[in-house]
Order: C-alpha cells, then structure tokens, then sequence
C-alpha cells in the first residue's frame, strides 16, 4: 500500500498595503488570519498586528488623506512568525503609565 508523504508548511512572507483608515484594521486582520490559519499563536499575533494597525491608522500621518499602512508578515512555520506595520510616522509622545488603562504597546510588551 503506498504511503502519503506530507509536505511540511512552507515558509511565507507577504506585504500588503491598506489605507490609513480604522475601517482598513479589520482587512488587515481577516487577511492575518487566513495566512496564520494552522498557526497555534495565531490569536496572540493578531492582537498584536491589529494593535499596531490601529495605531498607524489612527496616530501617525498614515491617516491622512491618501495615506496608508503596509503590514508584512514573515511565516516560518516551527520557527517564528514577525509581523511588522509600516506608516509614514509623525510625532511620538510616550503616555503615562495607567496601571488602570494598559496602552496596546504595553499589550504587545506583554505578549
């Protein structure tokens, strides 16, 4: 009886750019999930994504008019998954710590 040979996952890296609107975090993540589908960390790597999406739609010059965000996921599968989020920056002031109110960086720190 002949045996079927799996193929083990394939190493993936994609980029996409999305318009640096709040609306656009949500396509981002749909997308995240469909290339994390058999990924057991998925959930926590999306939170991740999403949080820096939203931070560059939302409060760098990325929200502009014409503006956008570019998203690249690196995927080795058994190795690490590296998400990195591209805006066209702007001003940076650190917030307060409120122990209360944990800021999403603090989230990604955490993970």
């Amino acid at each position: 009886m002949p045996s079927h040979a799996h193929a083990a996952p394939r190493a993936t890296t994609r980029t996409r750019s999305y318009p640096g609107t709040a609306c656009q975090i949500h396509v981002g993540r749909a997308d995240l999930r469909a290339l994390l589908s058999d990924c057991p960390h998925a959930d926590d790597i999306i939170l991740c994504a999403s949080e820096l999406a939203a931070n560059a739609a939302i409060h760098s010059l990325s929200a502009a008019p014409g503006g956008v965000f570019t998203v690249t996921a690196d995927v080795r599968p058994g190795e690490h998954v590296r998400i990195e989020v591209r805006d066209h920056g702007g001003p940076w002031t650190q917030p307060a710590p409120d122990p209360d109110r944990p800021h999403g960086l603090d989230l990604i720190s955490a993970l």
